[in-house]
């Protein structure tokens, strides 16, 4: 059978039976294109291990690709095959006999308190044309440090969404489908508040919380990247969307908020994706260590001299006896 034509049904099938997002049927669709330029095999009886591993080798070399870009190019195949396993098109998914790299372990990159102190303190101060501008751009910043919200939702959400009766954002149809809610600080209210004001003035009728002056729709992708190079110029600061959602967790974390309320307001659908903010918190870290079971030990004097001279360490780093 045809590779093509049996992929276009996969997608279709993903799409109406288990409900994939657009996003998700997307990125299905862009990396099988790339599998299908690069093998010469037509049919879904040509296919082997082989052929899926010289593509991987090829992408590696010459797309210099990453190992997240491996095993995501891997997994969306795999995908694949499971269904033509499951619909009996083939009986066996090649892809299961390759070996996924592994993935490095990086702590995510967020901002400290003191720099969101200071991107707030930029926002503020920036010359915009307008103080509607201005209004908009912190509610922006401090919608994405007060509630950690992904780039998309922040752009999708509806005035509706905003409930001050009972200080919540509502999240819906996030990533993977969850709704979730969010409670609303009074920071953030704070923040928001001006905005609002603005905004009601300027541009009533849409239904998208951020709007832009002009247009009656949501606000365009172009209005953050537009704010975030303007505030990377003059904070200094490299940052982004999803970093300061990074920084949203971190400092929940260092704020001493369980994990699994932090998962629950992300929007995980696991908490082991939650856990990786844990190598980031170095003051929950702090906190947590002092609670070790012998911290109450305290060495006599007399037992800290003798220590003390059978062994110190010289200024290579290495351990020599003392007479």
């Amino acid at each position: 059978m045809h590779l093509v034509s049996l992929h276009e049904r996969f997608c279709q099938y993903k799409s109406v039976n288990e409900c994939l997002s657009p996003r998700t049927i997307k990125w299905h669709q862009n990396l099988f294109r790339s599998f299908i330029q690069f093998t010469p095999i037509e049919t879904i009886e040509e296919l082997s291990r082989h052929v899926v591993e010289d593509w991987i080798f090829w992408g590696h070399s010459e797309r210099n690709w990453s190992p997240k870009t491996i095993r995501g190019s891997l997994m969306a195949l795999s995908v694949f095959f499971n269904w033509c396993v499951k619909e009996e098109i083939i009986d066996y998914n090649p892809v299961k006999d390759i070996r996924k790299p592994r993935l490095p372990h990086k702590i995510p990159k967020h901002l400290s308190l003191e720099q969101v102190e200071h991107l707030l303190f930029c926002a503020n101060r920036f010359p915009y044309v307008y103080e509607y501008e201005r209004n908009r751009a912190i509610a922006i910043l401090t919608m994405f440090i007060y509630s950690g919200l992904r780039y998309k939702e922040l752009i999708n959400l509806k005035l509706t969404d905003i409930d001050f009766t009972q200080m919540c954002i509502r999240v819906y149809d996030g990533k993977g489908g969850k709704d979730r809610v969010i409670p609303i600080s009074p920071h953030l209210e704070n923040y928001l508040r001006p905005y609002l004001q603005e905004r009601e003035y300027l541009n009533p009728y849409s239904p998208y919380f951020f709007v832009s002056k002009t247009l009656t729709g949501k606000m365009s992708d172009n209005v953050i990247k537009r704010l975030f190079a303007k505030l990377k110029q003059k904070s200094k600061l490299h940052f982004t969307a999803h970093a300061l959602r990074h920084t949203f967790a971190t400092l929940m974390l260092e704020g001493n908020t369980d994990i699994y309320t932090l998962s629950e307001l992300m929007g995980h659908s696991s908490i082991v994706t939650t856990q990786i903010y844990l190598h980031a918190t170095v003051n929950h870290k702090r906190a947590e260590i002092v609670k070790h079971p012998l911290k109450h030990i305290n060495l006599s004097k007399s037992t800290r001299k003798t220590l003390s001279r059978h062994r110190e360490v010289n200024f290579s780093g290495r351990y020599r006896r003392v007479a």
